[in-house]
């Protein structure tokens, strides 16, 4: 069952450049699902355009659908207890974060074909811009950077990412 923490929207809906369209779920221990997580991004993304002056492209919806399945599904097994969803929308990016119980640090393991499962969190390196990971008193936050629109500094082989080649830094905030 989806508890909704809050919502915030712009006052003045596309006034305003910096405006921030934000939504939170919680789930009780046992309680999350990826569906209902993705049901939540869908309803979230289709308010976007009503507060935040910057088109959501439908490949973004797509990323956006597999950073929170694989994001709540890692919740879901490596941490005991509860979890949290927090979608925001603001100057032309996405951010989606999933609180879990485990302090455990996610790794994100080499591809290997012949590996059934494990490749979820490589997934959501490649589709982001960039991916924070920070403790809390109680387990991490896990969050995925998703731009709205194409950048210019972001591009296949560039940058200095975690590996994955495409460019996007992993951050782990301390």
């Amino acid at each position: 069952m989806v508890l909704p923490l809050g919502k915030q929207a712009a006052d003045r809906p596309g006034a305003d450049e910096h405006a921030t369209l934000r939504f939170g779920a919680a789930w009780s221990d046992g309680a999350a699902n990826a569906a209902d997580a993705r049901l939540a991004l869908r309803a979230f993304l289709a308010r976007g355009p009503h507060t935040v002056p910057v088109p959501i492209p439908a490949t973004l919806a797509v990323d956006a659908e597999l950073v929170v399945s694989e994001l709540v599904t890692n919740a879901i097994r490596h941490a005991p207890g509860p979890c949290a969803l927090i979608l925001r929308l603001f100057r032309g990016q996405l951010a989606i974060t999933v609180w879990d119980t485990s302090a455990e640090q996610p790794t994100v393991r080499k591809g290997d074909r012949f590996r059934v499962g494990g490749h979820g969190l490589r997934l959501v390196h490649t589709v982001s811009e960039r991916v924070a990971v920070a403790p809390r008193a109680r387990g991490k936050q896990i969050t995925a950077f998703l731009r709205l629109a194409p950048s210019d500094h972001v591009s296949a082989g560039s940058g200095s990412g975690s590996g994955s080649g495409s460019g996007r830094s992993v951050l782990a905030a301390g």
